[in-house]
Formats: structure tokens, sequence, C-alpha cells
């Protein structure tokens, strides 16, 4: 017999329920009250709340008359704030919470803190705003490891340590081994709760007995998602914010336990933050679902005609668009309403037009922002669902430490905003935008980039990313690349990046290789700007490569081009030519037969008489005639003598003449 379980520990806890309230009396004390931040972590319960007057903003300064600090606590700068602005302060602050930021306060005049826990959760904010020294958050043993490793001063004197009141029980006691390992002169305060250690330990004995375990609770409650990577150790793990979303998401998985055996067990658990009502309408649906134990489409026909009546704010619909224009979409939602999306609430990219964000036919899903009951019509947000699903891949980004592609959207200040491909806004800092210091951010924007997560608030809902380190990791793809594909003869077309008296450097896509002044011609010249410009283009060819040096030598000549063979193939023994001279040394000159061949007429052969000094018989620029005595094909070397032309001459050097030496 299939069997239904409800954890006893589900649903608000004693800090949930205590702010709830007390936000609730203020609001009926005051009229309206605005909570710092959404005062829990459950979009259904936040919009209740605000239909009794309790508004959440993100800022004291957007508030006015009366403002609730939230269970999570702030920092001690926000509550500096809220007084300097005049406003009336309801403090709904969690008393663990509370403890917290006292033991903080206290003792981190002396002592350095280690607090455990998620670094973007705003509680864990709230807590290290209250330290008065030194701070770090972790959240893992590696993190620990990369602390101890990277920072010898932080902890060295003294070290407090605390944790998020909701953060694993079975992490925070492994934790606690690698802090003491690291840290000698430590403290640790036991921070986490009671009512969070026996849900996740109630969590975790059920996982166990049951096949599934539902968990209940909103897509940013930490510790919800806790209790889901608890659950999903021993069985099928099934989150869902409401009944509505465990249907939609979950009834095929359902569908399969169900068929699967006459025995099924399926518990139910939920987070501090889900409301009590959330809670017994997905029992409610489950007990209906399990009374069938076919799952007959009679009470899946039975639920669609629900979803389709039932419209409340915050609901999360299927809305077909039935026309368009410039303004707004409209769209059918399957219920007497009429349904409207502003044009603002189409995407995310305020350069999109209604008309390019969607099409007469389209089926997408919404949110329902606005009901007017009285005159039959709702407000949808299309770009509020998109958001949420690019928040989820953004934060899968990151984790998996992947490129997210995007548009540069807007230039603000510090930086510019990245619109997502899947609608989530990043703010990309100057810095890590990869326009240089004297460059300007506007050259960006409305260009297709790439980049990498590397800062994540759910809770606020703040990403923040960067281009420059996505780049960087595609240069060093590119380059490792390079690496394994180059070899000896590979020829390349680059650019002439600079150029110094001993050769050019040539960009190879990524990676630098070097012309030396002696291979980018054949001809003989003295500064490579004699043969190309910074910015040329540069046909090349390998040479020689060190891959642990990331050094690569290169030439441009290319062997069809090679005057040797041109020479070889026009002049022999005995030719007599004219000639250059284009260098004078101590043994005698050397001479130009054509570009890139020179010949040497040695000392002994320049003249009928003895000659000691070369520099007094011929000069530089001097056009001679001589004969071609030698040709050295294997060395390249060809001899000259002018004295075999004159009357008496010999091709034979004197037998007392010194030796020249080879070419340079």
């Amino acid at each position: 017999m299939n069997e239904l379980i409800v954890a006893k520990t589900a649903g608000y806890c004693f800090g949930v329920t205590r702010a709830v309230r007390t936000a609730c009396e203020a609001a009926k004390a005051h009229g309206t009250v605005y909570s710092l931040g959404e005062l829990i972590h459950n979009s259904e319960a936040v919009e209740e709340l605000r239909s009794k007057g309790v508004i959440p903003v993100n800022s004291p300064e957007e508030a006015q008359g009366c403002i609730v600090i939230r269970s999570h606590g702030v920092p001690r700068a926000a509550c500096e704030r809220i007084e300097k602005l005049g406003l009336e302060c309801v403090d709904a602050t969690c008393p663990y919470v509370a403890r917290i930021h006292a033991i903080v306060d206290e003792n981190s005049r002396e002592s350095d803190v280690l607090v455990v826990g998620d670094r973007n959760h705003p509680e864990v904010i709230g807590i290290t705003g209250f330290a008065n020294g030194e701070v770090r958050v972790v959240s893992s043993t590696e993190e620990i490891e990369a602390l101890a490793n990277s920072d010898k001063i932080f902890g060295a004197k003294s070290l407090i340590v605390v944790a998020q009141t909701t953060f694993d029980m079975c992490k925070w006691t492994d934790l606690q081994k690698n802090i003491k390992k690291h840290y000698t002169n430590t403290k640790i305060f036991d921070t986490i709760c009671r009512a969070t250690y026996d849900r996740q330990h109630e969590a975790e004995e059920l996982s166990k007995q049951c096949d599934a375990v539902i968990i209940v609770g909103g897509a940013h409650s930490s510790n919800t998602r806790k209790l889901a990577d608890i659950c999903a150790k021993h069985c099928t793990a099934l989150f869902a914010e409401n009944a509505e979303q465990l249907v939609s998401r979950h009834k095929d998985v359902i569908k399969r336990l169900l068929s699967s055996s006459n025995d099924v067990k399926i518990g139910i658990t939920a987070g501090a933050s889900t409301p009590a009502y959330i809670i017994k309408e997905v029992h409610r649906t489950m007990s209906e679902i399990i009374k069938d134990e076919a799952v007959d489409a009679e009470f899946m026909a039975a639920l669609d005609q629900m979803e389709r009546v039932r419209v409340y704010t915050g609901q999360r619909v299927k809305a077909t668009v039935v026309a368009v224009n410039k303004t707004e979409a409209v769209v059918d939602i399957g219920t007497k309403h009429s349904g409207y999306i502003p044009a603002e609430e189409l995407t995310a990219d305020p350069s999109v037009s209604p008309e390019d964000a969607v099409k007469v036919g389209d089926v997408i899903d919404c949110v329902v922002t606005k009901i007017n009951d009285a005159e039959g019509f709702v407000y949808l947000s299309k770009k509020q669902v998109d958001a949420q699903a690019g928040m989820e891949k953004i934060v899968k980004a990151k984790e998996e430490n992947s490129t997210v592609e995007g548009t540069v959207t807007a230039v603000v200040k510090g930086g510019v905003i990245v619109t997502s491909k899947d609608g989530a806004r990043v703010f990309v800092p100057a810095s890590q935008s990869g326009v240089p210091r004297n460059g300007k951010l506007e050259d960006i924007l409305k260009k297709e980039v790439g980049f990498k997560v590397i800062e994540v608030n759910e809770g606020r809902g703040r990403v923040v990313g960067s281009i420059k380190a996505a780049e960087r990791e595609a240069n060093d793809a590119v380059k490792a690349k390079f690496w394994e594909e180059l070899e000896v003869g590979k020829k390349f077309v680059g650019e002439v990046k600079s150029m110094e008296s001993y050769g050019v450097f040539v960009d190879l896509g990524g990676v630098d290789g070097m012309v030396h002044l002696t291979e980018l011609t054949w001809n003989r010249v003295k500064h490579p700007k004699e043969v190309v410009n910074i910015g040329d283009k540069l046909e090349v060819t390998v040479k020689s490569y060190d891959p642990e040096k990331k050094r690569v030598s290169l030439t441009a000549k290319k062997p069809e081009d090679n005057p040797w063979t041109k020479f070889m193939n026009e002049f022999a023994v005995g030719d007599v030519i004219k000639v250059q001279v284009v260098s004078i040394t101590p043994f005698g000159a050397f001479a130009q037969i054509i570009p890139g061949v020179d010949g040497l007429i040695h000392i002994s052969q320049i003249a009928l008489e003895r000659v000691t000094n070369v520099a007094q018989v011929l000069s530089v620029g001097q056009i001679v005639e001589a004969k071609i005595t030698e040709i050295d094909e294997e060395k390249s070397r060809v001899s000259l003598s002018i004295k075999a032309l004159l009357e008496g001459g010999s091709d034979d050097a004197d037998d007392d003449a010194d030796e020249a030496p080879a070419e340079e």
C-alpha cells in the first residue's frame, strides 16, 4: 500500500515565524512597512506579505516611515544607515542570528573571524558586517586549505569560528577538524540552529526509508536546497515551490514511482521559509494522486482545470501570444482574463521591440504580476521567468567555470551591463571588461561577448562577471592548441607586432615568433625596417621551436626566391662580370654579383703588385670587372679575381697570402 509521510519539522522555524508575525503586526499598525530584502526566501509568501502591506526593498533609502529587518539580519552599517535616515526600525532578526552578531562583535577586536557558510547569503553578509577586524568566509575544506596556504598572517595570533545557522551539520563537523589542523589558537562557537539540525537529521532519516522525498520551498532558500542535497543521497529528491510546480515538474517521475510498485513511500519535508498552507496544498495534491494507483488522466485533467481557473500574483503560467504591438503583447493564459505583457516585461534587453521578442502563436512562460478581477485582466512578466532561468544557468556556469555568452547592453557607473542569452543581467566592472584603461567602455556597447561568472548573490539577484577572464581562457586555449599542432615547416601569415635591430616579432595567432634579420630576405640588409614595417602581413615558415621556453624561430625566405639558384643557372667559372664592392675587409673585398650573392676578391687577386691595404685600392660602391675563378656550390661561395684580367695576371693566390675566412 502506498504511503505518504510528512516530516514533523517541515515549515516555518521559530525565527521565520517570529519575523512574519512581527512584520505583519508592524504593517497593521503603520499601514505599510518595508522589509530590507525579502522577509523570507519564498516567492508566494513574499507576495502574500506584500498584500498585507509588507513591501521588500533593496536599500534603506527606498523605504519610508518604518523599515523591518528580516530574520537573516543585516550588517551593522545597514543599521547605522537606517538610523541616519530617521526611519523607525522594527528588528525581526532571528535571536540565533543576533547571538552570532554579538559573538563576532565582542571577540573580533583581538581575534580574526572565520565564518563558515555561503558568502553570498544575506545572513553571512550580516555576520561579517559585525567584525571589527579581519574576517574571512569559507564553505569547504578546499577553501580552508587555500586560505591557510595563501594567507599566513590571518588567524596566526588567534581565531574565532562561527557558522551560518542553516549550514549543513555533517559538513560543519568535518570542517571543524580541518580548521583545527591549520589554526592552533582557535575558539569555535556552535552556532548552527537546533531547528536546522533537527530538520536536516529528520530529512536524512526520512529519505532513507522512502522511495522519494518532496522538498517544498523557495528556489533561493539556502536551507531548503541543503535539505534537497541531503535527501538526494538516499532517494529521489523532488524540489518544488508549490503543488502546481510539483505536478508540472515531477508528474512523470511520480507516475513512474507509483506504477513500479504497490508499496511506494513518499516523504514530504519543507524549508524553514515555507508557509504551512503550501505544505498542506502539496500534501493534499499528493494524497489525491496516491488514492489512484494508476495516476489516472481524470485527476490530471482536474488539476489542469484548477490551474486554468485559479490565478494569483506570483503564479507561473503558460501564455499563448495572440497579438503584438509596439507597447505590449496580448496573451491567452487559459482563463477568463485578458493577459497583457508590457514591453519592458518581455525582455531584459531595452533595444529589443515586442515584435522582435515574441510572435503570434508563441507559447511562453510568464509570471502573474497584477490582477484586476473586476475588469477581467492580468498583467504578466516574461522577463522575470527568463531572469530566473538565466540565474539558474548563471549559478551552474559559476560552479562549472564555464563561459557564458551575452551582449553588452548598457554602460553604467564603474563598468558595463551584459545581458546573457538567457536574460540574466550581469555587472562587469571596468577592470574586468577587457577594455584598456585609456579606452572607452562605449566601444564594446551592443557587442556580443563571452564572460566568466566571478560572483553570484542569488538573494539580491546580483551577478558579477569578467570578460577579461573569458578572453584570457580563450587565449590560453588558442596557445595550447597552437603548441600541439606546431611543426617545423608549417607556414603562417602573421602580423609584424614589434621590431628590433636583430629581427622582428610576428603574431602567429596568440603566440609570437621571431624572424631574425638574416631570415627576413635573401638580400643583405642592415636593419629590418629596410624590408618590413610594424603592422605588415608577413608570410613565414617555422624553422625551429622550443615549447618549454615558448620560442618559435621563423624564416620569411622562400626557397624559390633563393638568389644562389639563379646564380648557378646563369653563371660559371671563367665568366667575366661587372660587380659592385659592398664591403672591405683586411683580407680582401666582397662584391655583389647579383642581389643576394656576393663574391670574394681576395687581397692577392686585386692587382699585379702586392697590396697591403685593400681600402687604398678599392672602395665600397665601386664597380669593377672581375673573373669568376671558383664556385663552391656546397658552401655557396664564389671567388673573384681582378688580377686575372690584367696582362700577366694569374687566377692563383700568392703563396704567402693569408687565407681568407669564410663569409659571415
